[in-house]
């Protein structure tokens, strides 16, 4: 395989981790990165969704210690029980949603201009959302989340099928606005990402399996292997991070992107292809 696609595969890798668990939507990323790239062919949004599994793999060994726990009490703790039943509710929706609307969004939203938007209106949801007062939540830990906790935030998971929203933003975000506390929001986010992800991918490389050639798999293999360091690299500051500080600093980054993405494609100093 040429080289040059291989080197595009490891940026695209890198852009992948360390972009998904922060709130600044991946997806968005690498939209933009594949536009410059000229990375954007009908194969390359396989790839984009495909390395999502090499990103999810990183919050499986960051949180292994929790998931193996879990999986062996399944059967006697109620907590466990409880916190699988949650993590499968707030699922749910981004699955219904998914195949009913997937086909109709990327065939109309992704664009970087449906981007740059989504960016700045993101940012300024952030800023809200961190000027609320602390007294406001409520769930403090992720064990202490209700059924009805876990479908609300699994609704507003469903955002993020508008590229440049965020998976992650929406669910932090969104789960604070609810009532979590930023660990608790954060905590659930990472769990939720592992069936989302997971299914995300393997559906896509299912469904797109006839654009797709044994020649390839130098290219995913790279892109996977990138985006599973980048994220592990990026899950462990993040956890660190959110102990001593808000998520101000993300939404001023959106909205700074974003203006950057509509003024350079208004003016003509980028062409981002479409």
């Amino acid at each position: 395989m040429d080289i040059i696609v291989l080197i595009k595969a490891a940026i695209m890798g890198i852009v992948e981790g360390l972009t998904e668990f922060l709130p600044i939507s991946s997806t968005g990323h690498l939209i933009l990165a594949g536009s410059l790239l000229g990375f954007d062919d009908a194969k390359s949004k396989v790839f984009d969704i495909a390395i999502q599994t090499g990103a999810i793999l990183a919050v499986i060994i960051v949180y292994w210690q929790r998931l193996r726990e879990t999986a062996a009490g399944l059967g006697s703790d109620a907590r466990a029980r409880r916190f699988v039943l949650n993590v499968a509710i707030g699922f749910f929706p981004a699955v219904v949603l998914g195949l009913l609307l997937g086909k109709a969004i990327k065939a109309h939203l992704f664009t970087p201009t449906v981007v740059a938007a989504a960016f700045i209106i993101g940012g300024f949801i952030i800023l809200w959302a961190e000027r609320r007062a602390p007294s406001a939540t409520r769930v403090h830990e992720v064990d202490d989340m209700t059924p009805l906790d876990a479908l609300k935030v699994g609704l507003v998971q469903c955002l993020a099928m508008v590229p440049g929203t965020s998976r992650s933003g929406a669910t932090i975000i969104g789960g604070m606005l609810l009532g979590l506390s930023r660990k608790a929001a954060t905590d659930f986010s990472f769990f939720l990402a592992i069936p989302t992800l997971i299914g995300a991918g393997f559906y896509s490389l299912y469904k797109e399996r006839a654009l797709l050639e044994m020649s390839d798999a130098p290219m995913f293999g790279v892109g996977l292997l990138f985006a599973f360091v980048s994220a592990w690299i990026c899950v462990r500051w993040l956890l660190r991070y959110i102990a001593t500080h808000s998520f101000v600093v993300f939404a001023w980054y959106r909205i700074a992107f974003g203006l950057v993405v509509l003024g350079t494609a208004w003016s003509g100093l980028v062409v981002w292809a479409d």
